[in-house]
């Protein structure tokens, strides 16, 4: 019988809505003494600001719908050592502010946390590094903070070095490092410096796509190798299928479903009502992000996507699709800019929206999960959006249910976008 890596009982996780702190103590026990003892108003609100903390019935005193909000609630969890538990979910379903309880980043409101062994961390872009420390230092303070020696991290220095690919620059600050470059150090150092449990938030999107092949593949080493417990939270479900053993779907803070990793991906799309838009809740720091995507049309021959992008500064941009099975198989590709450079689309400042269109007579009947990506072709990815919108195909005919042969590992089916 295998033992328990994590165990999880009744967690919960409340924030309170808009309260900020004043920066300075005295303002806060001030701030304190005047609301809740003598329920006057607070002195540090800003002008136009409703003052919600003063003036309260006795019925109000208790914790309010629009002051407080549940990050997580009454989550029971148990992870077996060697599992590989996959948690997916939208944005704000709580996932990320599982991982954080996790990895002792934030406290809970209630309930408890049990974890058998060391805890490596990947979360948000950064998290765990000293900006103004070298790469070569933050490798070797990471690897104090996990109660290794200077022995130990060394025999794992060049490993985690050439992993990451950043030998040129592992003597520059890492506040140097582009967003993708701290994310392979990232994973690099959690990885290789042998924790029991490794937990891996979305930042693996930030990577190129080998790189995301290579951290896949070391997860998937250190699993059925080693015996690690992996966490991995991603919104790339073909991903999800293919590395993780068990998987639980969290909706509004709760646990929705879990059990096997297909079940769960099936459960989780059926109430996602046909995945048929995407909103950006988050990522606005980047000079260019979609900011919404929508299925406006999909029948039995053709799908038609609307697609509105912010643009910090003009720029040119290709837009690529890619179409994978339910299953994770790739399907298709297609792209407008990629292959001709006069079909770059302009990208002014702003909101910019763009309607495309393209044929699936030749698709297999099923449901198909459609990825965005944003290119300056050969320099970089501005947007990488996986798994964002599912479309399903139901056809009365047995006529043209077929999907070709694969190749490019982007499935065989070229797909001819057009701009509507």
């Amino acid at each position: 019988m295998m033992s328990i890596a994590i165990k999880i009982e009744n967690l919960s996780k409340q924030y309170r809505l808009g309260l900020v702190s004043t920066r300075t103590l005295s303002h806060d026990l001030n701030r304190w003494w005047q609301t809740a003892i003598l329920r006057r108003e607070d002195p540090y609100l800003k002008i136009g600001q409703e003052n919600r903390l003063s003036g309260r019935s006795s019925q109000d005193t208790d914790h309010k719908s629009e002051e407080y909000v549940w990050a997580l609630r009454d989550i029971n969890l148990e992870v077996e050592e060697g599992e590989v538990l996959g948690i997916i979910g939208k944005n704000g379903a709580g996932k990320s502010t599982l991982l954080k309880i996790l990895s002792k980043v934030t406290a809970p409101t209630t309930g408890i946390i049990k974890a058998r062994g060391r805890i490596a961390s990947l979360l948000e872009v950064g998290t765990g590094f000293h900006q103004e420390m070298t790469g070569r230092e933050n490798i070797y303070m990471n690897g104090a903070i996990m109660g290794m020696t200077k022995a130990e991290i060394r025999r794992k220095f060049d490993e985690i070095v050439e992993f990451a690919g950043v030998e040129r620059y592992i003597d520059t600050p890492v506040k140097r490092y582009s967003s993708g470059m701290t994310v392979r150090l990232g994973f690099a150092v959690a990885a290789h410096l042998e924790p029991e449990i490794l937990v891996v938030d979305e930042v693996l999107a930030v990577g190129d796509a080998e790189f995301q092949e290579k951290a896949v593949g070391k997860m998937n080493e250190i699993s059925m190798k080693k015996g690690r417990t992996i966490l991995f939270v991603s919104h790339n479900l073909s991903a999800v299928s293919s590395l993780c053993s068990s998987c639980i779907f969290l909706s509004q803070g709760s646990i929705q479903f879990m059990g096997e990793v297909t079940d769960t991906i099936n459960h989780y799309l059926a109430k996602a009502k046909s995945g048929s838009i995407y909103l950006n809740s988050g990522k606005k720091d980047r000079r260019v992000y979609v900011e919404s995507a929508k299925i406006t049309c999909a029948d039995q021959t053709k799908v038609e996507i609307e697609i509105l992008v912010f643009c910090k500064e003009e720029t040119k941009s290709s837009i690529d699709l890619r179409i994978k099975s339910i299953n994770g198989l790739p399907v298709g590709f297609g792209s407008i800019g990629t292959f001709n450079k006069e079909e770059l689309v302009k990208l002014t400042s702003g909101s910019n929206k763009f309607n495309i269109r393209f044929n699936i007579q030749n698709f297999a009947v099923g449901k198909y999960l459609i990825s965005i990506d944003l290119t300056i072709p050969d320099i970089e990815y501005l947007e990488r959006l996986e798994d964002i919108l599912m479309f399903e195909l139901i056809k009365k005919s047995e006529i043209d249910r077929r999907v070709l042969d694969l190749s490019w590992n982007y499935g065989a089916l070229k797909l001819d976008l057009k701009k509507i």
